[in-house]
């Protein structure tokens, strides 16, 4: 329930001038903000990550991995990063796993951890459903290709359904794209037995094809499905068949679905290095771009290898990840390419491009921001890079070592936890003192904290506030009452949710999420 702040203060304190006040205090670990007439409250310096990862005194059950932010300049869109962390091939990094959203300090805003052994989260983004904003992402088990089903989830960070495959399938990690139709676009890897002999493998090989399903998401029919192998031959693929007949042949290897201007689907396939679009009535091939068969003549600079994340844009172009092939100073990069349906031909428009990063052998993607900025998450390369329109590079952001995110993204967002703040209280750094630990995973409205001391859990007055710093912020207050609490207040002095009250050495804190 959202109320007034009965004693939020007036005078707003900006960050410059709350570092000046810092500067001025001399008070070691923290500075004063504001005296209630029970006692004095200032503010900890924040905790900072340790081993890669964060911690947390009230939520001591999140550890997702800190990032570090190598490069932050003016100009960047607004909005929050979208990512999943998970270890990378043969790797094991520090942290949790799972969708995580980070500020532009690298902080996390919300984080909502795996625990089951094997199971990764990918593809975390907004999307909007039935006229909303919704956070989706991928769950299951990740092989070269997925295993799981997809969860959607509202602003309160409760599941509304999970969209499953159809047809004894399961939910491929590589997409969901939810439709204006509020139908599902998922991908699936669908083995079958299949001669290989073409290509120099089996007469009767398993080959994994590429499969589009398009879901209603609320009754979980099947509207309309694709298969590569009825229209894409094993021959197109730039792959060998495996040595052992049992193990299947991922030829196509689908990574993306996307609606073009016509209604018809555009799909990137990373093994034959090319792109199709596919009529969304019959299946029928409309075009492949790029590859062994291409329909379009490929201008310098226009060709992708092993490419990711095809696009169409408002402009009429269509944006790529290309992963690129292995070469001496190879590199990857996110491009814009224009078509010409009439002359069929495409040209580069433009590339963009990270000197500092090696090849991205896997994964990736590329996002076309509302200002014109260009969002590039690395795959394989761990990290992720945002670019101005004309190529200057405006922020970057690395990964700790063994861990990587499948994409990543900018948006914007507002989350409205639907449980309590989080609160800890432990004695302080001097005697007299109590150190009380404030967070609420997810919520992006909170400014400030205000600190809560009484003689019973229902008896608490508030102290003073401070301003919010990051995931959790940590404040001291000099009282000799015996409970303490918080509440998270916004920037119009409203009260969005209050804690529990705990006793020094007690924590409250919701049910993991």
């Amino acid at each position: 329930m959202v109320e007034r702040g009965e004693d939020v203060p007036k005078v707003g304190i900006t960050r410059g001038r709350f570092l000046a006040a810092v500067a001025l205090a001399g008070v070691a670990g923290g500075v004063s903000l504001g005296c209630g007439p029970a006692g004095r409250v200032r503010r900890l310096y924040p905790l900072r990550p340790n081993g890669g990862e964060w911690a947390f005194r009230s939520r001591p059950d999140l550890r997702p991995p800190a990032v570090s932010v190598a490069r932050r300049s003016e100009g960047t869109a607004p909005g929050y990063v979208f990512v999943a962390p998970k270890n990378g091939p043969g790797e094991t990094g520090p942290g949790q796993r799972g969708p995580m959203i980070m500020d532009d300090e690298g902080r996390p805003v919300w984080f909502r951890p795996l625990e089951t052994e094997g199971v990764d989260a990918m593809d975390f983004k907004v999307q909007r459903y039935k006229g909303r904003p919704v956070l989706t992402w991928w769950q299951g088990l990740h092989t070269t290709y997925g295993l799981g089903e997809y969860a959607l989830l509202d602003g309160s960070y409760e599941e509304l359904t999970r969209v499953r495959a159809g047809g004894g399938y399961q939910a491929d990690l590589h997409e969901i794209l939810i439709t204006g139709q509020d139908t599902a676009l998922i991908t699936i890897y669908g083995l079958v037995t299949h001669d290989l002999s073409l290509v120099g493998g089996s007469t009767s090989g398993v080959t994994a094809e590429g499969i589009v399903q398009e879901i209603d998401v609320e009754t979980g029919e099947v509207l309309f499905e694709w298969h590569s192998l009825d229209h894409v031959g094993i021959e197109e693929s730039y792959f060998p068949p495996p040595e052992s007949p049992a193990e299947p042949f991922d030829y196509f290897h689908i990574n993306s679905i996307d609606v073009d201007d016509d209604e018809n689907l555009l799909v990137s396939a990373r093994k034959t290095s090319a792109e199709y679009k596919i009529d969304r009535q019959s299946g029928a091939l409309l075009w492949r771009l790029d590859g062994k068969r291409s329909d379009f003549r490929m201008n310098p600079g226009a060709s992708t290898r092993y490419q990711h994340d095809i696009r169409r844009q408002p402009d009429g172009t269509i944006t790529l990840f290309d992963n690129g092939e292995e070469g001496e100073n190879a590199l990857s990069r996110a491009v814009v390419v224009r078509l010409d349906e009439v002359a069929m031909k495409a040209d580069l428009v433009r590339e963009y491009v990270h000197t500092g990063r090696r090849l991205s052998v896997t994964q990736g993607n590329a996002q076309r921001l509302p200002n014109g900025n260009a969002f590039v998450g690395w795959g394989s390369e761990p990290g992720f890079s945002e670019f101005h329109g004309d190529g200057e590079l405006l922020f970057d952001v690395n990964f700790p070592g063994g861990v990587e995110s499948y994409r990543a993204f900018r948006f914007p967002w507002v989350g409205r936890p639907g449980d309590e703040p989080a609160v800890a209280a432990e004695p302080g750094p001097t005697p007299g003192e109590i150190s009380v630990h404030a967070s609420w995973n997810g919520a992006t409205e909170v400014t400030s904290w205000g600190i809560l001391a009484g003689p019973a859990p229902d008896r608490l007055k508030t102290l003073g506030f401070v301003p919010r710093d990051g995931f959790e912020t940590s404040m001291v207050v000099r009282t000799d009452d015996p409970y303490f609490g918080v509440k998270a207040v916004d920037r119009r002095g409203r009260t969005l949710g209050r804690s529990a009250a705990v006793r020094p050495g007690e924590r409250a804190s919701p049910s993991p999420s």
